[in-house]
């Protein structure tokens, strides 16, 4: 018996908010909610920006007045809204307008010498033979050069690329734990996993107290390491800008990091640990291990997720020298316009010119059917599989190829046979790659295009995250992920409203691509898809939770399903205690550094199990041969 992903929690954020409860998602399509949605939004978002802040049972605003929820709109609405989604880099990663860099300069002697004073410890080791050096006391020299000299001296410069999906103003991951240095990325991975965890309304440790502790897995990765100056980034650079390396950087700046942190700092994993880096789809691939060592029986509790944090000038000038990024110019030339709007410059299957960066972490809590029915866990859908499949041969390593179409045929047939003809031609949507690059757009609604034409689907809609919140790399799909779910929770379908119209040459003839939100019917089925560099294909057959717990119904039976829904009343509740905590700023993050460590000479080591006094239940060991037909 196939065990079924149910996806429990969810938590993280991103350039429209917090992750947990919908909170982004609401943001997205926030002039589609209702009254009392509306104002949740807002209230939550106000005191994730700080905005306001709770004392007692009060909400205050930074001067310490006292400020009603039904007030926050009023009073911050326009704010909330400008300070959240795509806008213009703001100064805390860098200034777009005065970017700082190094300008190199080849200086002249003006006479027979160039001449100039400075500190005998500053003189570069060996001193170049042709320098001539006079010692003026005091520690000082004077020195002259009979040649060119080459130096580099700080510079600004005008950054073409002035837009990216940041996390909301004011909201600082690290600011909300002793984060020891640590860089951006890390801070939004303990902000996410606790996020993720906390939204269950379980308790971790009357999870593990249900399982062997080697049946919880984490599997996580970033795509391009910690780049801030924490981590890589600092590591690449520090000695060419005169700085010196610190001892993190370069271990913090490893890709295996966020599930590093994770296992170390919030959960205290000892079972599977699993980094798998994919490009834009990395989320997926890392979706794809935990499903299925949950689907074997190998994992029943997984952490799934992805952190980037990469909107750093470096970064940007790579993907910008590509012509990969939506740059002021290009953006003018669309619009017919000296001023760029940067709320609107990602504009998926629209007049595009590149895609706009954004920095994210998401993180979605999986359980096995069985462990969920007995904990009463709230079903926020279930994963059915993922499937990934490469491009072959290329001529250029960065073009699409036919991967993808292998990995969306196969999660829409899976889909047919699991839920039937009607669910996937009347109940179904896709979640785009929409990365918001001319050649994506043709490519991408080309296999939709064909593969909805293969299955007889009609007006399939077309969601595109990314014209919110940016491309987040890694974490990219962890945006469908949750535009997903929020899509199941709310019946309602984000439009791309960045673009005017669907471009002439997207092959729309059986899709659904709007301009503005809709209230949909329910859904039973997302795609997830992912269009990755290097011909990384990723997609994800994901069903709502009406269709999961139905799976569960017929597998359990009516009777289990009654316990179940006596169980699920308390996690709710608890549920709404941290949705109530986390709408007021207060997330009380785990990170439990140095605490509860295992004491190895404790450790009951037998033959056919291992005990450790910190954990309820045993690990057992192999007691068969799995080969035995073979040996």
């Amino acid at each position: 018996m196939t065990r079924l992903p149910l996806i429990i929690g969810m938590g993280g954020i991103n350039a429209a908010g917090r992750t947990s409860f919908h909170q982004g998602f609401r943001r997205i399509v926030i002039d589609k909610l209702n009254a009392q949605a509306r104002e949740e939004t807002f209230v939550g978002l106000a005191s994730l920006m700080k905005l306001v802040s709770k004392q007692g049972d009060t909400l205050v605003d930074v001067e310490g007045n006292i400020v009603l929820a039904t007030e926050i709109e009023a009073k911050f609405g326009q704010q909330i809204l400008n300070d959240t989604l795509i806008r213009k880099i703001e100064k805390n990663h860098f200034d777009p307008d005065a970017t700082h860099w190094h300008q190199k300069m080849h200086v002249n002697p003006t006479d027979k010498y160039i001449t100039f004073e400075l500190r005998i410890k500053e003189l570069p080791k060996p001193v170049p033979s042709s320098w001539l050096l006079t010692n003026l006391g005091e520690g000082r020299v004077s020195v002259a050069i009979p040649e060119q000299l080459t130096i580099t001296h700080d510079s600004y410069r005008d950054n073409p690329i002035k837009a990216a999906g940041q996390f909301p103003t004011g909201f600082e991951p690290g600011t909300l734990y002793n984060s020891r240095y640590q860089p951006r990325g890390l801070q939004a991975t303990i902000f996410a996993a606790t996020d993720a965890i906390r939204s269950t309304g379980l308790a971790w440790d009357a999870i593990l107290d249900k399982i062997s502790p080697d049946e919880v897995g984490t599997y996580s990765a970033s795509i391009m390491g910690q780049v801030n100056d924490e981590g890589l980034g600092g590591l690449l650079k520090s000695r060419l800008s005169g700085s010196r390396v610190s001892t993190k950087q370069l271990a913090l700046g490893l890709n295996s990091m966020s599930t590093d942190f994770i296992n170390a700092y919030v959960t205290g994993n000892v079972g599977t640990t699993f980094t798998s880096s994919g490009a834009c789809a990395t989320f997926l691939y890392n979706l794809q291990a935990a499903t299925h060592d949950m689907a074997s029986g190998r994992t029943r509790v997984a952490i799934v997720g992805s952190s980037e944090a990469a909107i750093t000038p470096e970064v940007i000038e790579g993907f910008g020298n590509m012509s990969a990024l939506a740059n002021e110019e290009g953006l003018k030339r669309l619009d017919g316009t000296d001023t760029v709007d940067h709320r609107r410059t990602s504009r998926p299957f629209g007049q595009n010119c590149g895609f706009t960066i954004g920095e994210a972490a998401h993180f979605i809590v999986l359980m096995d059917d069985a462990l969920a029915l007995e904990m009463g866990a709230q079903v926020l859908g279930s994963v059915a599989d993922v499937f990934i499949n490469a491009d072959g041969y290329k001529k250029s390593i960065t073009a699409p190829g036919p991967g993808n179409y292998i990995t969306m045929a196969k999660s829409v047939a899976l889909a047919e046979q699991v839920l039937g003809k009607e669910a996937l031609q009347k109940r179904s949507f896709i979640l785009a790659h929409g990365s918001s690059t001319p050649q994506n757009r043709v490519t991408e609604s080309l296999i939709y295009h064909k593969v909805a034409e293969c299955f007889n689907i009609n007006n399939w809609p077309v969601a595109a995250p990314k014209a919110y919140v940016g491309h987040t790399l890694g974490t990219a799909s962890g945006d469908q992920m949750a535009m997903a779910l929020g899509i199941f929770s709310e019946n309602i379908m984000p439009g791309i409203t960045t673009i005017d119209e669907v471009a002439a040459d997207v092959h729309n003839e059986h899709l659904h691509i709007a301009t503005e939100h809709w209230h949909c019917p329910d859904m039973d089925i997302a795609f997830i898809n992912s269009k990755g560099f290097g011909g990384n294909n990723a997609t994800a057959t994901v069903f709502s939770p009406k269709v999961s717990l139905a799976m569960m119904a017929k597998r359990y039976g009516a009777e289990a399903m009654a316990t179940y829904q006596d169980k699920l009343t308390a996690v709710e509740q608890a549920q709404q205690v941290y949705r109530d905590n986390a709408n007021s700023g207060q997330f009380d993050l785990i990170y439990k550094f140095g605490e509860g460590l295992l004491n190895e000479d404790n450790i009951a080591l037998t033959n056919d199990s291992l005990t450790f006094a910190e954990f309820k239940n045993k690990i057992k060991l192999p007691s068969e041969n799995p080969f035995a037909d073979m040996v």
